[in-house]
């Protein structure tokens, strides 16, 4: 078992039928150019499928950007066994789109410790959206700094770094 893969809740089922056509909307506004009008908190991620080699796009919410440090964070909601997680597990060098920008990014996986601290520092700032997300997830959460750490450690995290060189807006 990895430090990410504890026992707990189990997670919510992947989204079908009009939930499903919902979830991917947001991918087709990248395709027509319209990425910008999700500002900074979803991205566009291209990742290589781990059996099928083939492209694959998924868009997700960005729990926190350093432009500094040219790193996104992002949450798997539904766990470890998300394709894309799995797909970036096996080939970690990929692109993302956030607004009209692409960039070239390899990804990290942080420690459940990482995790906690990044749940932590995500809930002050958007504070219903972790309560769904925890809630979304099986966590039960009091709005402490505390219980959202509990729960960030059950939560698999990635880093998507920047390649180096890259301007990061």
């Amino acid at each position: 078992m990895t430090s990410q893969q504890h026992a707990g809740p189990s997670r919510p089922p992947l989204p079908r039928g009009w939930r499903r056509r919902l979830a991917r909307l947001p991918i087709a506004f990248y395709g027509v150019g319209l990425g910008p009008v999700f500002g900074r908190r979803l991205l566009l991620l291209h990742h290589t499928g781990r059996n099928s080699g083939l492209d694959r796009r998924v868009a997700l919410e960005v729990v926190a950007h350093d432009r500094v440090e040219g790193t996104w964070f992002l949450a798997s909601g539904f766990g470890p066994e998300a394709a894309w997680y799995r797909n970036l597990r096996a080939s970690p060098k990929t692109t993302i789109q956030v607004g009209n920008r692409h960039y070239a990014v390899t990804a990290h996986f942080p420690s459940a410790e990482e995790g906690g601290e990044i749940m932590a520092r995500y809930a002050p700032v958007h504070p219903r959206t972790a309560r769904r997300l925890c809630a979304f997830m099986g966590f039960d959460v009091d709005d402490s700094a505390d219980s959202y750490r509990r729960a960030g450690r059950r939560i698999p995290f990635v880093r998507l770094e920047a390649a180096p060189g890259q301007r990061v807006r």
